[in-house]
């Protein structure tokens, strides 16, 4: 098996983490939870059954993956992501309404782990293994071009925007470029699972006969259970973990909270992912991997904004979106990089040292602004 769970774990984690969220809800209402031992022991064994049921989501959507073949099975684990993403982007929001950077903080994360961290890495182990290796052009062009103009929309331009103070948008300009990244992002799945299908196929990883044998009808629907089982689990805890993770930061002295607690439920989300785009990277399926990787980041702008936005407007509650002057300049150094490093359809070594160059800087910045 490929996934980071074991076979009985893909189904025990998601099993006890709705067992103890509902177990939670229910002594709520007739225990006293305020206690200073509880609110360091409940985010803790909160966060450890999303963390499991976060890796059972992996295992599940690698069935579902199977199944249907790629590009389409990809797609499945990006969208799993983003599901993941958008549950804890919410607790976020609702535990800290008072500061409202917390989605700009998770989609920015998001960006810097996938292009710089993950992206570095899987070239960097690649390229020891396989010396140079080949993608699709047209593939990561694709990524690219809806990521640079969904990225700039969303998280440069309403520092730029007069009709309101501050990095934010009216409540028109939001639905707006929600409106533009759902469009975006529908044509771009059009164009990778249909129109162009074969810019996103790994045709070496074929040859090499790394195609998976497809799962049965029976193992698939228990796949899509196990799927929504897992998802659920880490929407409902969510509202545990996150509010114990902002709290233990405080009480540890980080000056950056939002930023450090987002780039955590960053990468958190992103690790099922992470280690599928790593393996991929390591047999020499760069374009598969890539698809993972360039897939979540890209799916993380045109889903996650859209629900962050939608949420903001129903509920009132003021979202800033625009990046500090720092920051924007990081997310363009990366933008421009990623251009370079894919244009020419071949990568070695080098070009994953440069981009995890870039992210240890992201890292040193995180904690020492």
């Amino acid at each position: 098996m490929q996934g980071a769970t074991t076979s009985v774990g893909r189904y025990v984690f998601p099993g006890l983490a709705l067992f103890f969220a509902g177990a939670f809800s229910a002594a709520e209402s007739w225990v006293d939870l305020n206690h200073p031992a509880l609110d360091f022991a409940l985010p803790l064994v909160a966060g450890i059954f999303v963390i499991g049921a976060v890796f059972a989501t992996l295992d599940h959507a690698e069935v579902l993956g199977a199944r249907v073949g790629e590009p389409l099975g990809t797609l499945v684990l990006t969208i799993s992501v983003t599901v993941i993403e958008v549950a804890m982007i919410a607790s976020m929001i609702a535990h800290g309404a008072e500061d409202p950077t917390e989605a700009r903080e998770t989609v920015f994360s998001a960006i810097m782990i996938v292009c710089n961290g993950l992206v570095g890495l899987c070239l960097l182990l690649g390229g020891f293994r396989h010396g140079e290796q080949e993608l699709q052009p047209m593939g990561a062009s694709a990524y690219l071009a809806v990521l640079i103009a969904l990225s700039v929309l969303t998280l440069i331009m309403p520092n730029f925007t007069t009709s309101t103070e501050g990095p934010t948008l009216t409540a028109a300009q939001l639905t707006f470029v929600s409106v533009l990244s759902l469009l975006l992002y529908g044509a771009f799945l059009f164009i990778q699972t249909v129109r162009h299908r074969s810019y996103f196929i790994d045709a070496h990883a074929a040859a090499l006969g790394h195609s998976e044998e497809k799962p049965t009808l029976r193992r698939t629907g228990i796949a899509a259970a196990g799927l929504a089982a897992s998802l659920l689990a880490v929407a409902l805890l969510a509202q545990r973990v996150v509010p114990g993770l902002e709290e233990g930061l405080a009480w540890a002295g980080v000056k950056a909270v939002n930023p450090v607690t987002g780039a955590a439920v960053a990468a958190l989300v992103l690790m099922p992912e992470s280690l599928n785009s790593i393996r991929a990277a390591r047999r020499n399926a760069l374009q598969t991997s890539l698809n993972g990787a360039l897939g979540s980041v890209v799916a993380t702008i045109g889903l996650t904004v859209p629900a962050v936005a939608l949420m903001s407007l129903a509920t009132g509650d003021e979202i800033k979106f625009g990046l500090d002057k720092r920051d924007s300049a990081m997310l363009m150094l990366t933008l421009m990089l990623s251009v370079v490093s894919f244009g020419s359809g071949r990568t070695n070594v080098l070009t994953g040292l440069v981009h995890l160059v870039v992210f240890a800087t992201y890292v040193f910045f995180l904690f020492i602004p």
